[in-house]
């Protein structure tokens, strides 16, 4: 299985949404870095909470902002919202070869969406300052990605750097 094959399913922002929903996410790319931004993508995500769109347009905003905790919390909310469409175990620990074969049957385009999810999650619980769980959740994605399509390699190569880094190096990864 080639998770970087293109296929005729849906992607994730072909989606359609509510006007009210599309307003709201112009909204907050019009106005990025005023309080209304964020204000229109949180009501996004009341109306539509399990629209990808919406969250990935939540995900960028916090991420750009660099508001590590925020932007964890709303990839983990896309891991949910991915994973129970595709049938996946609720913990990504749980997540399993046969599963992800599984998931590709369904769509290919939402699976490679959650690994993507998955590699976010890990890069920002590396910003956090938890490499001994980032590397956890990279393992789990080269055991299920042994071609490294989604590019977890060279970010475990970095959290693995960063439990032992050289005494008077400076961090891989700034945790501020």
């Amino acid at each position: 299985m080639d998770l970087l094959e293109i296929d005729d399913a849906p992607l994730y922002f072909e989606q359609p949404t509510s006007n009210t929903v599309q307003g709201l996410l112009l909204t907050a790319a019009t106005t990025y870095g005023e309080d209304v931004a964020e204000h229109s993508l949180l009501r996004a995500y009341f109306l539509a909470p399990e629209h990808l769109t919406v969250l990935v347009a939540i995900y960028r905003f916090y991420f750009y902002q660099h508001r590590w905790e925020e932007a964890n919390l709303v990839a983990g909310r896309a891991l949910s919202v991915s994973g129970a469409r595709l049938g996946f175990p609720e913990q990504w620990r749980q997540l399993t070869a046969q599963h992800l074969g599984f998931g590709v049957m369904r769509s290919m385009g939402l699976t490679r969406f959650y690994l993507f999810a998955l590699k976010a999650a890990a890069f920002l619980t590396l910003r956090r300052g938890d490499p001994l769980e980032a590397i956890a959740m990279l393992e789990k994605l080269i055991e299920l990605d042994p071609q490294d399509r989604i590019g977890a390699q060279a970010l475990l190569a970095i959290a693995r750097e960063s439990c032992n880094p050289e005494d008077d190096a400076e961090p891989l990864i700034a945790t501020a």
